[in-house]
């Protein structure tokens, strides 16, 4: 696996982005950023966990993108559940428009098992202090590299309701009775898909603290995805409800913005954080 680029504040390490090229093809191979860590260094991902090793960190990811899987591992089929099948696509690391300690703006390819590219990618993710954290922005822009229309979906648009996920996702380290919230719930089943300004996930026991804005209108508008009991995860959901179509040449683009503290942040301190946080420059 090759690093790509290290993201560093005031010559502190807080992100490795790693290209994936390297994993076994049933994992949907892909760039991700793991480690990220706080200020203080207590590192907030995981990656290749035992229960879900197709987690990667944070990352881009999809379960259907005309029929490819590229979220790994078992694909969800509609009347028959999850199946393993060799239905893998793999995301591919296409050059830099800029790179250096605050971030980057990156081109990729979405790319069948035979070598097809289905879509092209401009990810963006940037880095600044903030507050008594940091802040990390990620923007992601989906263009269809096809001359059909391109169905993204998850096992929520194939029949699994409630299961939207795919987007950005951000997987957890293990952790000891944390807590996610938003403005308006608090648990799993109350946070998960909800659409709320942002979503807190508070670690009380490592003493640190994840929350998450849209960075646009229409991410704002996405519901977001919690789990706490079997695994420690997070993100948004860009098919949570029916597929993203895109025609022939056309895009979607979503966006997060993150902000990392050590400690216990308040519910009023997470408001007032997402209530200022700005659009995708």
């Amino acid at each position: 696996m090759t690093t790509l680029a290290a993201l560093r504040l005031n010559g502190v390490p807080v992100a490795e982005y790693v290209d994936g090229r390297d994993l076994p093809g049933d994992l949907a191979p892909r760039p991700y950023l793991h480690p990220v860590r706080t200020l203080g260094g207590t590192v907030v991902t995981d990656a290749l966990p035992a229960d879900h090793p197709w987690h990667l960190g944070l990352t881009v990811a999809l379960q259907d993108v005309d029929g490819w899987n590229f979220w790994g591992g078992p694909t969800f089929v509609r009347d028959q559940g999850y199946v393993r099948r060799a239905d893998h696509g793999r995301i591919e690391h296409a050059g830099f428009a800029d790179v250096g300690d605050h971030g980057f703006s990156q081109r990729l390819r979405w790319l069948t098992a035979p070598g097809d590219t289905l879509l092209t990618e401009n990810r963006r993710m940037r880095a600044r202090p903030a507050g008594q954290g940091w802040e990390l922005t990620v923007a992601t822009t989906l263009t269809n590299a096809t001359q059909r229309p391109l169905r993204l979906g998850s096992p929520a648009t194939n029949g699994r309701p409630g299961a939207g996920y795919g987007g950005l996702f951000w997987r957890l380290p293990p952790a000891a009775g944390p807590r996610v919230l938003t403005e308006g719930a608090t648990g799993e089943q109350g946070v998960h898909d909800s659409v709320a300004p942002w979503l807190a996930w508070v670690d009380e026991k490592r003493g640190c603290t994840l929350v998450l804005a849209g960075a646009d209108d229409t991410s704002r508008t996405d519901p977001w995805f919690a789990r706490v009991e079997d695994y420690c995860g997070v993100g948004s959901q860009m098919a949570a409800r029916e597929p993203v179509t895109l025609p022939a040449g056309g895009s979607v683009t979503r966006g997060l913005r993150a902000l990392l503290v050590d400690g216990v942040l308040g519910t009023a301190e997470a408001k007032a954080w997402a209530d200022a946080t700005p659009a995708i420059p």
